[in-house]
């Protein structure tokens, strides 16, 4: 769970870290068998556990094609950022990737820790997605044939215009938002929705992670990875990597406030199709990334530490976003809370201060207009947590100590 230091200072995150613990103990047990499926699914926990466990709500034969979509363009985003690898080699490796999904003879060793092992052994995902059904089969080579064809693409060019940007964006997530699309709509759970609003889903959690990922890419040995487009960052800085230096730290900061700025373009449309949504194990899934996504922009606004180190959500607000994410009105809910919290960062000298604050007065007044903002609802920001008794949080840590021992002997299989 979360550190001891963060829990006492936000104690409202113990009970949802607690669930979340649980919730995780119950997925872990209920790997299939089969030997291809348990290495998809134990793989998934461990190149992403938020998402591994978000993914277990879905009906049976759904999860199983988002499971293998998911590890399916992770091996593929391996290939393509494997900086060691050579051009000659990566190119025609991603233009036919499509095709070595149906090979179970195929593999390729790169990457590294957990994606060295899902390549070494990607026969086991390839014997997955045979079991999947036509419609699915069909959506993933579709999905991974464009992706494939638009990262060689970008192998051999750079990202100069923010169109470049959100080219290379719609390649690599865009395509992911038109797929999962796809999968809802052969599922039979939902309609089809527009490309316009499955690319804008995708695109606001890339440009998030761009963003929030700047000085791990920079530093990629042995080559960087740039994505910022240079149409932004050259307004700022003679070079990208200029942005790490101490002495360009107001430029930077400048920088990264123009690239929230741009992200922020795109959450209209990414409450549009949320808002669009049926199924709620469908909507949980999708609405959960979305809001770390927003809750993550709204810390790394204004924030040098982006170029100085990891800046991410705590787990214990993490935790929070997975409990508390049932309905439409908690997105607005979360939405309103972090687009004031980067709103009330806002510095009226910064250069894009008047596109930024016309932006998320927008994306305001979606949530306001949407009847959500009652109340009653638990807020993100909450003032005054570290005044906290330290007794009251001693007792805090007994009783709860206590009820986790419980819940983990005899409450597992009802969640």
């Amino acid at each position: 769970m979360g550190s001891l230091g963060a829990i006492l200072k936000h104690p409202d995150d113990f009970y949802p870290l607690l669930k979340l613990k649980i919730a995780a103990r119950h997925a872990e047990k209920q790997i299939p068998s089969e030997p291809h499926w348990a290495f998809c699914y134990s793989m998934l926990h461990k190149v992403s556990r938020s998402f591994g466990l978000v993914i277990q709500q879905l009906g049976p034969q759904l999860r199983d094609a988002v499971c293998i979509f998911y590890l399916v363009l992770r091996a593929l985003d391996t290939v393509e950022d494997d900086t060691s690898i050579s051009t000659e080699v990566k190119v025609p490796i991603l233009m036919a990737f499509h095709r070595h999904i149906y090979d179970n003879d195929w593999h390729f060793s790169c990457g590294t820790k957990e994606y060295k092992v899902l390549m070494d052994e990607f026969h086991h995902v390839s014997n997955a997605f045979l079991d999947l059904g036509s419609g699915y089969k069909e959506a993933i080579e579709d999905i991974t044939m464009r992706m494939g064809a638009g990262m060689a693409k970008f192998i051999c060019k750079e990202v100069e215009t923010i169109d470049d940007y959100d080219e290379y964006c719609h390649y690599v997530a865009g395509l992911v938002g038109l797929g999962l699309s796809k999968l809802f709509h052969a599922s039979g759970a939902e309609d089809l929705a527009t490309d316009s609003l499955s690319n804008s889903m995708g695109l606001f959690l890339q440009k998030t992670n761009i963003i929030r990922d700047y000085l791990e890419d920079i530093n990629e040995i042995p080559k960087s990875r740039m994505f910022w487009p240079r149409q932004i960052w050259s307004k700022y800085v003679d070079k990208l990597e200029d942005l790490k230096y101490e002495e360009n730290s107001g430029k930077a900061v400048q920088c990264l406030n123009d690239m929230v700025t741009n992200a922020l373009l795109h959450v209209e449309d990414c409450l549009k199709y949320m808002s669009d949504l049926r199924d709620p194990a469908i909507f949980r899934f999708c609405a959960i990334p979305q809001i770390m996504s927003i809750g993550t922009l709204a810390l790394c606004y204004n924030n040098i530490q982006v170029f100085r180190g990891v800046v991410k959500m705590r787990r214990g607000l993490t935790a929070k976003v997975i409990d508390r994410t049932n309905t439409m009105s908690d997105v607005y809910g979360a939405f309103f809370d972090f687009s004031c919290m980067l709103k009330s960062k806002v510095d009226n000298n910064d250069p894009n201060a008047t596109k930024t604050l016309s932006r998320l007065e927008a994306i305001q007044k979606i949530c306001k207009n949407s009847g959500a903002l009652t109340t009653k609802r638990k807020s993100y920001i909450i003032e005054n947590e570290s005044g906290y008794n330290s007794t009251l949080i001693v007792i805090l840590f007994i009783i709860l100590a206590i009820l986790y021992a419980y819940l983990s002997s005899n409450l597992p299989n009802s969640l």
